[in-house]
């Protein structure tokens, strides 16, 4: 099958890699013409397990392509993603331009049927507005459907070759059977399709991760609860997610979520809820949660030094918002490394992936080395802000050398209190006793 992807971000990248992989033509669109020529000579614009092979492999193959000039990519293309940024706008609504603005140039070129497919993260009614703005411009036949993406960061290569679940939402019979071929090489095992109206579909996506954002924002509240009267969180976790009504994902305490998608998801489904005259308490409780939590750690740490943090100097590991990822967008990195800076602190960071990112954010601000041990020269803690597994087995010997006391604050629960005290770290971490 033909396939245009409009849109090569995080979404569209990984869509139009993955499908050219089951053996489909697919040519990527985006307006930055350097990006294309990036991505045409092979080379691949962000970091994403997995996904280098297969992209090289299919541009090898000469079923992966990639243009600036979206009336080429239209001409053949059966099906037409959507995969544009959708950002909060200030009221925390999702901004659609891109989406709608690209809806528009579509219906000024298409000459007959097309499927025009939402991957982008959208409002409830979003399709509604696409269809609204292409009988505007055009009278030619088409299908609007929704087919959120459900791609978690680091694993997404795996999640859309083997979904747990495709959602589909259409009332076109022709659309509906297209998007069932489309998917059929994904769904071998079993795993279903869902098929069901749009505004369904829409809604489906925010409910799934303003869920999923609850879920980290509870344990984080159940972590600080442990804090004041004496608990073990990771105790905690276990004993509630051997309960599979709970299940044990999405329970691990820390510094709050980030990323691209729970952040502005959540934010854009209570603000959905308000525009429809509705109080969605519990996300307004998850997203107060989550902002208090993103620099509970600086707090930890003010207490520690009394308040004194004037040219301390503090050794990060790690600045992506998650493991295995790039991204640093709502990273709780940033904002503790935000607020350790306005308290005339020093930073040192590494970070196996991300410093680049936080470099063009940042400049110089903060220094980074080539390698986490290099970051601890001179420090006078360590703080632990991503879960990388590089990072889950150091050398504490050689941490004890390289830092001016032996103390550590982690964001990310990764080592044993046992581990710790055997040490003889001061080890601070979220829902724990303190080891002193």
């Amino acid at each position: 099958m033909k396939i245009a992807v409009v849109g090569t971000g995080y979404v569209g990248l990984v869509t139009g890699t993955c499908l050219a992989e089951t053996g489909n033509q697919v040519i990527c669109v985006d307006i930055n013409e350097k990006k294309v020529k990036m991505m045409q000579e092979g080379k691949l614009p962000i970091y994403e397990p997995g996904l280098e092979l297969l992209f090289t492999r299919n541009i090898t193959q000469g079923r992966l392509h990639f243009t600036s000039n979206l009336a080429d990519a239209l001409k053949e293309s059966k099906i037409i993603f959507l995969a544009l940024p959708t950002p909060p706008g200030g009221d925390g609504a999702a901004d659609l331009s891109y989406v709608l603005g690209a809806a528009k140039d579509i219906a000024k070129i298409i000459t007959e049927y097309k499927v025009i497919v939402t991957k982008s993260t959208v409002p409830v009614g979003t399709a509604d507005k696409i269809t609204a703005v292409l009988n505007e411009h055009t009278d030619v036949e088409f299908a609007v459907v929704s087919n959120p993406e459900f791609l978690r960061e680091g694993v997404a290569v795996e999640d859309f070759m083997k979904p747990d679940r495709i959602v589909i939402g259409t009332m076109d019979e022709r659309a509906r059977k297209l998007m069932g071929e489309l998917y059929s090489p994904y769904v071998r095992q079993g795993n279903p399709v869902i098929y069901m109206d749009q505004r369904s579909s829409e809604l489906t996506k925010y409910a799934a991760n303003s869920f999923l954002a609850t879920k980290i924002s509870f344990m984080n509240e159940i972590a600080n609860l442990c804090e004041i009267v004496g608990a073990d969180v990771d105790m905690v976790r276990r004993g509630i997610g051997a309960d599979d009504r709970i299940g044990r994902r999405f329970l691990f305490s820390g510094i709050g979520y980030g990323g691209s998608c729970f952040p502005k998801d959540v934010q854009a489904l209570a603000k959905s809820a308000k525009d429809n005259k509705y109080d969605f308490k519990i996300l307004n409780a998850v997203m107060e949660v989550n902002d208090l939590q993103r620099t509970i750690l600086v707090n930890k740490i003010k207490d520690y030094y009394k308040g004194d943090l004037k040219g301390k100097k503090f050794a990060i590991w790690g600045l992506a918002f998650k493991p295995e990822t790039d991204d640093i967008r709502e990273a709780p990195a940033l904002y503790i490394i935000d607020e350790l800076l306005k308290a005339g602190a020093i930073i040192s960071a590494f970070d196996p992936e991300a410093m680049e990112n936080v470099k063009g954010l940042m400049g110089d601000k903060i220094t980074y080395t080539d390698n986490q041990y290099d970051a601890l020269e001179g420090a006078d803690a360590l703080l632990i802000l991503t879960e990388w597994s590089v990072f889950r087995t150091p050398d504490f010997d050689l941490l004890e050398t390289k830092l001016k006391a032996k103390v550590i604050f982690d964001g990310r629960n990764l080592y044993d209190i046992q581990k710790m005290i055997d040490c003889g770290y001061y080890y601070n971490s979220i829902g724990r006793k303190v080891v002193s």
